[in-house]
């Protein structure tokens, strides 16, 4: 039986998880500026469900396959990789359009693809990336025990995703907040060309990555 105490630890390893820098923050961020407070939550919703997955898969087997699975990790890693670098150059690719923007807050590279769209991007940022795999499969079985039933199992995903999804919905509101400025168009095309950067950096390292 999982007792109060290790609940408690457990959400602490995730919250730590969740707000360390990564592509996941880069991801909610860049919505939360360009197209604003709703699309920022979306973003960070999607980032939640990804957790979900992963935590579901590591309780029933499928995250320790792909951990263990030299294929299986290195086509996640390399589909996340792709999709990262994907992210990445489209930033960049909208700091460096030669048009100005208009500073209109509602519109922007990221106003018109939909809820969606941006929900999309925080689920496949975070289950796209094996090393979430590695992360729950050394995690969980130190709070489950052995003879573990769906509750607490689903007990301890459901944490993990609330906080994620509080973190990353926290940063979504307050970027949507500073937004005034944030989304002039220098600050944009600056905040463009950071993000894109970074997501492709991570990209990169994910690419090189390795399970252990």
């Amino acid at each position: 039986m999982t007792t109060a105490a290790q609940v408690l630890t457990f959400g602490g390893v995730v919250a730590l998880g969740a707000i360390s820098p990564g592509p996941d923050f880069a991801v909610v961020m860049r919505r939360s500026v360009l197209a604003g407070r709703a699309h920022g939550m979306a973003t960070a919703v999607g980032v939640a469900a990804g957790v979900f997955v992963w935590a579901i898969a590591a309780a029933t087997g499928v995250a320790a396959l792909v951990a263990v699975s030299a294929v299986a990790f290195t086509v996640i890693k390399l589909a996340g990789a792709g999709y990262l670098l994907y992210l990445g150059v489209k930033a960049l690719r909208s700091a460096l359009r030669s048009r100005d923007l208009r500073p209109d807050l509602n519109t922007g590279p990221a106003a018109g693809s939909g809820l969606w769209a941006a929900f999309r991007d925080g689920l496949l940022c975070n289950a796209l990336n094996p090393k979430a795999a590695v992360f729950f499969v050394a995690l969980l079985p130190q709070f489950l025990p052995s003879d573990a039933g769906l509750v607490p199992l689903l007990t301890l995903s459901m944490i993990a995703v609330v906080i994620t999804a509080v973190w990353f919905l926290t940063v979504a509101n307050l970027v949507a907040a500073a937004r005034r400025v944030l989304g002039r168009p220098a600050v944009r095309r600056w905040i463009d060309g950071i993000s894109g950067t970074a997501l492709i950096g991570l990209g990169v390292r994910l690419a090189f990555t390795t399970a252990r």
